[in-house]
């Protein structure tokens, strides 16, 4: 081309460039676009997600309205957000003819101008041919033109995946790590306080100590900081203030958490928010699946857990087809598998009938005597605390009391003051001492009862 006239081949590099320019602009656009078309996709899914999760919550609540009137506003949103990029790909071909033509057009203009100039460098001929050239050029870059509208779209979907695949752990592993042993000594809370805030204390300098192989039990009225006193343990959240200990760890040191997280399991009051797998044993196998643990480890693990938790009969079943108190069970099991030193248990029966908690009890119970498990359970029923080594009653962020099950118990009128019940059994043993029948207090049993009133 610079062999036929090197003016219009300058002229036409000088053009070309502001085609460029005008389709980077529209592309650099449709990235934004795109990017926004996908948080909106995004938030529609959550919001269907958390509807469709929390469908019978909705319904209870009569706000079957609110609730569609949100996930329109969402699609519509979505709906827009997606036309505007596809209306905006739509133009890549027509907007690269009509730019392509606009080229020819102007070196046309430019090309006829120095023809019919009095010094012309160019003959008519040699023009028509360098026109053939220049156009057999331009039809690849607009073809270039109408993917690169594809280039943007594809960045903005890599954009966002980036974020999650180079996030940053905070967590570093150690060069030389050691194996994991199990829980050694205790789990102690040394002077803890805890602010979600920075304003108003959730936990107030707290100290108690969790000795290995025991049973704890953590009891009080909703908000008085028992779900979060356990969550301490597994490091889910750290003290504002005070240390919290898992045998000789820090749970507020970033190398030591997924040590400590291994050797504290915790169980949710909720089996459906801990249960993921389409089939129970998957379900189990997920945590160990994700600590490293061989392939043959992780089926000898599931097959432990199961038995141990007497689920092994439902094994192939999806979790969605078990009862409550069988998918609690599942729960458990999935956090034995991780072979946890010490299972949390926030309110495991809050959700389930008598059958269920005696189910769920019976598993924890024989896990804390076969396996020397230590365990921290937070229950409203008092019933469930009367085998606990010890007990702590908890009120305003505060440990108000602390005892053996009897030595709580034994004390109705404070429990009263703490807005707290006591075990049916021991209520009706401290209603017939008052009235002047000669046994003691702090009954926990039945069988108690009936001993104390046949002496």
């Amino acid at each position: 081309m610079i062999a036929i006239s090197w003016q219009l081949t300058l002229f036409t590099l000088l053009v070309l460039p502001g085609m460029g320019w005008v389709m980077g602009t529209v592309g650099k656009k449709l990235k934004r676009q795109s990017l926004d078309a996908q948080a909106k996709w995004s938030d529609t899914m959550s919001q269907l997600e958390e509807t469709l999760g929390g469908l019978r919550i909705i319904k209870a609540f009569i706000a079957e309205n609110k609730m569609m009137e949100r996930f329109n506003k969402c699609s519509n949103e979505y709906r827009d957000a997606i036309n505007r990029v596809a209306t905006r790909q739509a133009l890549a071909h027509p907007m690269s003819e009509f730019l392509g033509t606009c080229v020819i057009v102007i070196v046309l203009w430019f090309g006829g101008t120095l023809i019919l100039s009095n010094s012309a460098t160019i003959d008519a001929p040699s023009f028509i041919y360098y026109l053939v050239i220049l156009y057999s050029v331009i039809n690849p870059l607009k073809e270039f033109s109408k993917a690169g509208y594809n280039i943007p779209k594809g960045l903005a979907s890599m954009e966002r995946i980036d974020k999650i695949l180079f996030a940053e752990n905070p967590i570093k592993e150690p060069a030389l790590p050691k194996p994991l042993s199990s829980l050694n000594d205790k789990v102690e809370f040394k002077d803890i306080s805890f602010s979600y805030d920075g304003s108003r204390q959730v936990l107030k300098h707290i100290n108690l100590t969790v000795p290995k192989g025991k049973t704890i039990a953590l009891v009080g009225q909703s908000g008085s900081g028992k779900s979060t006193l356990a969550k301490q343990i597994n490091a889910l959240l750290i003290p504002s203030e005070g240390t919290m200990w898992v045998d000789d760890m820090d749970t507020a040191k970033e190398p030591e958490l997924w040590k400590i997280r291994q050797k504290a399991g915790m169980v949710f009051q909720n089996p459906d928010n801990q249960i993921i797998g389409t089939v129970v044993e998957e379900d189990v196998g997920f945590g160990p699946e994700n600590m490293g643990v061989p392939t043959d480890e992780i089926w000898k693990r599931v097959d432990d857990s199961l038995k141990k938790t007497g689920m092994t009969a439902y094994r192939y079943q999806s979790p969605n087809k078990l009862s409550g108190g069988q998918k609690q069970r599942v729960a458990i099991a999935g956090v034995v598998a991780m072979r946890p030193s010490c299972i949390v248990l926030d309110e495991p029966t809050a959700m389930l009938d008598p059958n269920g908690r005696k189910e769920v009890l019976k598993a924890v119970s024989e896990l804390n005597k076969k396996e020397n498990v230590t365990v921290v359970l937070i229950t409203h029923y008092m019933e469930e605390v009367i085998h606990a080594n010890k007990v702590y009653v908890m009120d305003g962020g505060n440990v108000v009391m602390q005892g053996t099950p009897r030595e709580i118990f034994s004390q109705v009128e404070t429990l009263k003051k703490y807005r707290l019940d006591v075990p049916q059994v021991t209520l009706l043993a401290h209603e017939l001492h008052k009235a002047g029948v000669d046994i003691p207090e702090g009954i926990l049993t039945k069988e108690e009862l009936v001993g104390a009133l046949c002496r």
